[in-house]
């Protein structure tokens, strides 16, 4: 993405030998502008010295100040290691200036070799840059980069950092004070990280990334601006670092309102591939000056450098998210459904285990004006939960959890040895005033399903209060992909099912399963052809959906050779859901896309929520059991494919 256009003086600041304490590196600046001044805090590396028993280089922090925000002059040094907990260095300045004073944060380090347990977070203040009123330690565990923001946020004082930054997955996290002295006070720190995850702004990728706070955030009209450092494959030799953004709601920075995908910015020029420490392009100071956004930022872990964006152009391309989204979606092979432009709608998120390794199959349902998203989720030990998220227009992502809703209770999901385990799968059903949901309980043997219901106003009010999950279907027999009809059929429960590779519907007087009371085999209402492309097993995707015509009903169909799985409708008689009236002869959606194609289980769409909405049908599928995307097709194009 060509957003910023780097100064034609770059670098704008560079080592200097004849200048003690950063004769091999100047980099990562920081900078504030009061007035008519312009003031640079950086990162500045001595060439090896002994030092504190070693023989090594040694970061300090420098100050330098100019008129036009380019050329920095006065160079002088500001803040050097003096205390046990910065004893082995002071690192990555970051400066906000804020209830008339400059409050600066840096990486302090005191231990040497460097462990995480001795990189933690140092804080100055200082009304001039002449003299140090106040310098404390900060966080009590391993972080780096906390920046402030410019002003208050509903009376509170509230700081962005990079928490685990050496103990990875590291996590980008705000932090809350009613007080200026609750930003050093280690019990203050000792309650937040013990709450760790609802700090969380989840912004990672990929496991094998590593993010990293850049700038401190800049207010804009539309929101705040936070832009960090994003690094592709952090653990091997090909890592990229990019510079990406977020805006971040006004009212509440926790909320993000708008992202762009793509780097703003990644090494290119010889003085970002070529030094220290080869291609980097770090972000670590930015502020607006006349529509326009300036990007400091330091290179190959050796100079000081300059990028300038269209402030306007820039918050366009992160509040894509307001734009209509008839215009963001990309067309999926022949009349079937269209994707979403900007799947995957939700990813791992590898800041929390719960889910740090996928996020896949989810349900859906539409209620209250929105539509809500249940998904699996899978931690690192490979157990399987469910997450929340939803949407007010079925595609964007306005609220997500930062807390798994539903987790393994009972003995027949929980783990009995080491490999996939919990809750799996779900499809959701409105039945009267309830949410019925079902789901494949896996202990690890064999896969079961079971259910659980909750009252529809407390799942609108986010209040889980699910009832204790039955099992419905014998032990030994390999039984899953259920859900619910929304209506009793001649005054009985209709479920569907997938008993070993056929999809079955049997009709029930009750829920009341239980011991010796199962779920028994009927007859297949769709199994596998064998001279056909779908000729090794099937399931249903969501539950069945009413139409003036009869059920539409979804389902996946799974091939060999390739296990490729792909999609196709079915229309139910409705007084006789045991009848299919009409089947579709070809697939309506099927892998495409490289996060269908590649994943945990390579070419997988796997719905199991749809949502008929204004005579759309919004499908929500896994994509190669790693991620989850949305397509949608209209109803009456489903109808036309089945022959209506």
């Amino acid at each position: 993405m060509d957003t910023f256009q780097r100064s034609s003086r770059n670098p704008i600041l560079s080592p200097n030998k004849d200048k003690e304490w950063q004769e091999r590196a100047v980099f990562n600046p920081c900078v504030v502008k009061t007035l008519q001044q312009f003031h640079m805090l950086y990162r500045a590396e001595s060439l090896e010295r002994d030092y504190e028993g070693a023989h090594r280089s040694v970061s300090t922090i420098f100050y330098a100040n100019s008129r036009d925000g380019i050329q920095f002059t006065n160079q002088k040094l500001f803040i050097k290691p003096e205390n046990v907990w910065d004893r082995f260095g002071c690192e990555d300045p970051r400066v906000t200036f804020l209830n008339d004073k400059y409050y600066i944060f840096y990486t302090a380090l005191s231990t040497y070799p460097f462990t995480a347990p001795g990189i933690r977070i140092g804080a100055v203040i200082t009304k001039d840059f002449k003299t140090i009123e106040e310098r404390h330690p900060v966080t009590p565990f391993n972080s780096k980069a906390m920046a402030l923001f410019p002003e208050k946020i509903d009376g509170k004082m509230v700081a962005v950092l990079t928490v685990n930054t050496d103990t990875p997955p590291a996590k980008i996290c705000l932090a809350f004070f009613e007080k200026e002295e609750e930003m050093w006070s280690e019990s203050y720190w000792n309650k937040w990280y013990s709450e760790l995850d609802t700090h969380v702004i989840p912004l990672l990728r990929h496991a094998n990334d590593h993010i990293e706070v850049g700038a401190p955030p800049v207010k804009t009209e539309k929101g705040w601006l936070l832009i960090y450092s994003y690094i592709q494959n952090y653990f091997s030799p090909e890592k990229i670092f990019g510079v990406e953004a977020i805006l971040l709601s006004l009212q509440r920075p926790a909320q993000v309102i708008g992202k762009i995908r793509e780097p703003l910015l990644f090494p290119e020029r010889d003085y970002e591939l070529y030094g220290n420490v080869a291609g980097i392009t770090f972000p670590s100071g930015a502020l607006i000056e006349k529509e326009k956004l300036s990007l400091y930022y330091g290179a190959a872990d050796t100079t000081c450098c300059l990028a300038v964006a269209d402030l306007k152009k820039l918050l366009e391309n992160l509040a894509h998210g307001d734009k209509k989204l008839t215009c963001l979606v990309s067309q999926c092979i022949g009349q079937g459904f269209k994707r979403y432009k900007h799947n995957p709608i939700i990813a791992p998120r590898p800041e929390f285990n719960w889910e740090a390794i996928a996020t896949f199959n989810p349900a859906a349902v539409y209620e209250d004006g929105k539509f809500h998203i249940i998904y699996r989720a899978m931690s690192g030990d490979d157990t399987s939960v469910f997450g929340y998220a939803s949407s007010r227009d079925g595609m964007h992502i306005d609220e997500r959890l930062l807390h798994p809703i539903y987790v393994p209770r009972a003995d027949f999901e929980k783990k009995l040895r080491p490999g996939n385990s919990g809750c799996e799968d779900p499809r959701i059903t409105k039945f009267e005033d309830e949410f019925y949901m079902f789901y494949t309980a896996y202990d690890g043997y064999t896969p079961r399903v079971a259910y659980t219901s909750i009252k529809v106003d407390d799942f609108i009010n986010k209040r889980w209060n699910w009832k204790y999950p039955r099992v419905i279907t014998p032990p030994s027999i390999d039984d899953k992909d259920a859900c619910l009809l929304p209506k009793k059929i001649n005054g009985k429960f209709v479920i569907f099912h997938r008993l070993e590779t056929a999809i079955c519907v049997n009709f029930e007087e009750n829920l009341d399963f239980g011991e010796n009371n199962w779920l028994v085999h009927q007859d297949s209402l769709i199994k596998p052809r064998v001279k056909y492309w779908d000729n090794r097993k099937f399931g249903i995707c969501a539950p069945p959906i009413e139409t003036k015509f009869g059920w539409l009903m979804f389902f996946h169909r799974v091939s060999i050779p390739g296990d490729i799985y792909k999609v196709e409708a079915a229309l139910l008689q409705l007084d006789n859901p045991e009848k299919v009236i009409a089947k579709t002869d070809a697939p309506l959606f099927e892998p495409e896309m490289d996060y269908e194609k590649t994943g945990l289980i390579a070419n997988v769409v796997f719905p199991c929520g749809a949502v008929l909405h204004n005579n759309k049908i919004f499908i929500y599928y896994g994509g190669a059991d790693r991620v989850v995307g949305v397509a949608k097709m209209n109803l009456t194009d489903i109808l036309k494919r089945l022959g209506i």
